[in-house]
């Protein structure tokens, strides 16, 4: 994701870094649906081979993971980002691979130009050709304003620490009640907005390039099961009731992703199954996304190297069918 980027001192700090931590924070299958099994008598059908195109946010990116490289800068991509990985993983020369994903991206960002803090990234679905054989796609979590969300959690929070401070009632789960005090929820249309979006965006490649299997690629998660176990990593920064809203939140914006894959016949890779247990609390050793206070260099709430390698591993799966 990550849009140009997730006693009271040790709840402020906890929170700040929250608030700095930008985001960057089912299901018929139809025709071209790579996941489905052949038939009896059905020949396999071979893997495809490049050109490889990657369209994404900075998830795909790789946000600050070394080396950085490309045009523009301000796209912050990594040379082991999961696109590269699995160029590489597929065989294909450096002709055959083009990752034109960028930090900060929406959908609409895949139609149109994308200005960075330093350069221009012009619409990544000019990348396509009628010779594109591959397109994977992380996008969605930006449009949701997903970060937003985490952002607001840490607000509502801090509000409600306050409140506990001058002893007044605490809520279980501020934000929550935040985003309901509408009567609506206001993450779920967001979300569906996303969705409408993506739909036509694959649609849009689909016409550019009508050989090309497609896939949609999820986001890894974020927070454990059990609140619990983001005790030790954010201390009290964030009512447990909240961390299962979030997570909540993060099912949500894949299920969408997952349906619109499917429902526009493209194969849904996810990321969230295969990471549970390597989530941001989880130690520095395990984790695939870093906390709000990250490993030096690296970007919070984002997925690190070894969360960039384990998607690779899941999206070279899907291809190889």
């Amino acid at each position: 994701m990550s849009r140009t980027i997730r006693p009271a001192v040790a709840l402020t700090a906890g929170l700040a870094a929250l608030l700095l931590a930008g985001c960057t924070a089912a299901d018929g299958g139809t025709e071209g649906f790579a996941g489905a099994l052949p038939g009896k008598n059905a020949k396999s059908t071979p893997p495809p081979n490049g050109p490889y195109v990657a369209l994404g946010d900075s998830y795909t990116a790789g946000l600050k993971i070394a080396p950085q490289v490309g045009e523009p800068k301000g796209c912050s991509r990594s040379g082991v980002n999961y696109p590269s990985l699995v160029a590489k993983g597929l065989g294909l020369p450096a002709g055959q691979f083009q990752d034109v994903s960028c930090s900060g991206a929406r959908t609409g960002d895949l139609t149109g130009a994308q200005e960075t803090d330093h350069g221009t990234n012009p619409p990544q679905l000019d990348a396509l050709t009628p010779a594109t054989r591959v397109v994977t796609v992380g996008i969605g979590g930006n449009d949701a304003g997903f970060m937003e969300v985490v952002k607001e959690c840490a607000k509502e929070n801090l509000v409600d620490a306050v409140k506990g401070i001058v002893g007044a009632t605490r809520a279980p789960s501020p934000c929550r009640e935040h985003y309901a005090s509408g009567g609506t929820d206001e993450v779920q249309r967001k979300v569906d907005a996303a969705g409408e979006q993506l739909g036509r965006i694959l649609q849009d490649i689909k016409h550019r390039s009508p050989q090309a299997r497609v896939y949609v690629i999820g986001y890894p998660t974020l927070l454990p099961s059990d609140p619990a176990g983001c005790r030790q990593v954010l201390g009290k920064a964030v009512a447990a009731g909240d961390l299962g809203f979030l997570s909540e939140k993060e099912q949500q914006l894949n299920g969408m992703l997952k349906r619109r894959a499917e429902g526009g016949g493209a194969v849904f890779v996810d990321a969230a199954a295969p990471s549970a247990g390597h989530d941001m609390c989880a130690g520095e050793a395990t984790r695939w996304v870093e906390p709000p206070f990250p490993a030096p260099g690296l970007a919070a709430i984002h997925p690190n190297a070894k969360g960039q390698e384990a998607v690779a591993a899941v999206v070279l799966k899907a291809v190889r069918g």
